[in-house]
């Protein structure tokens, strides 16, 4: 969150047995950073998160900064519904030595904006890393407002949010609230071109694993003023973007980092693998763009 532009929301790799492949994690953490990534996000949704332990979350946290601190931005997804493990988590994370945290807005409980605002704020009194809120109410149930991001900002170590709304107006009020340094993500990555149209900073991708220079060209070239140029890179990525979500992230993307010759491993239930006619989808849109074995 530094200066970082684009993060990957990193997949978990497995082992056959189903456990943590921390050699593999390293590795992919490594392949990311060579290929466009400014960062990678362990143990985010994309991580399978729900379904990895605290000492799992805590050992992948480790091996990767302990293999690649300093060498590209390692945030940490320490989040989840209940204060109290969300402080464990940051407290074990920030011992581990990452860069930052991303704090899911809590899921299932559905907290007041109120409540919302106290959550993140009690978190970001218990650490001294840079914090990025995520906001994904497709997924937790809860939207954190515009205005309940602002208070949050006023936080000296609350510094970004991930914004996977899908609401470009949302974002475009939430620009006009927070202050110049505070950094709004797209949480999309069909929207990344669009959220930097209204002032995003960057974007926390899942496709960056396959495409991770054409994202980070697309975003260069906006910054550059070569809107032109961005609009051209976004149209031709569409269809992998809308193929990696053709079904439950992270499937689709593990799997089509396979077809490219990484292995991932299982997925830990209740996720289960694509179907043959999303197998073949994936593989077909992989091919038309040149990725792919």
């Amino acid at each position: 969150m530094k200066s970082g532009q684009l993060f990957t929301a990193m997949i978990t790799p497995m082992n056959k047995d189903g456990s943590v492949n921390y050699r593999a994690a390293v590795e992919l953490a490594r392949r990311l950073s060579e290929n466009g990534s400014d960062g990678v996000v362990l143990s985010g949704t994309t991580g399978e998160s729900p379904t990895l332990s605290f000492d799992e979350k805590v050992k992948l946290f480790s091996e990767v900064t302990d293999a690649l601190g300093g060498q590209v931005e390692i945030i940490a997804g320490t989040g989840s519904n209940s204060t109290d493990d969300t402080i464990a988590l940051t407290k074990a994370a920030e011992n581990a030595g990452v860069d930052g945290i991303m704090l899911v807005t809590p899921y299932y409980n559905k907290p007041s904006q109120r409540g919302l605002y106290e959550h993140f704020k009690a978190v970001a009194q218990q650490t001294s890393l840079p914090i990025m809120i995520y906001n994904v109410p497709g997924r937790t149930s809860s939207n954190i407002l515009p205005e309940t991001v602002a208070q949050l900002a006023k936080i000296d170590n609350i510094v970004a949010i991930k914004e996977a709304s899908g609401n470009l107006e949302q974002v475009s009020v939430l620009k006009t609230l927070v202050p110049e340094d505070f950094i709004i993500y797209s949480g999309d990555d069909s929207l990344t071109l669009p959220i930097l149209a209204v002032g995003g900073g960057g974007v926390v991708s899942v496709v960056s694993h396959l495409v991770g220079r054409e994202i980070k060209s697309m975003i260069t070239a906006f910054g550059a003023g070569k809107t032109a140029e961005a609009t051209e890179i976004h149209l031709q990525l569409m269809p992998l973007f809308k193929a990696m979500f053709l079904t439950t992230n992270p499937v689709p993307v593990k799997r089509a980092l396979e077809f490219m010759g990484f292995e991932t491993g299982p997925l830990r239930l209740p996720l289960v693998d694509l179907t043959e006619e999303e197998t073949q989808t994936i593989r077909e849109v992989l091919s038309r763009m040149g990725l792919g074995s």
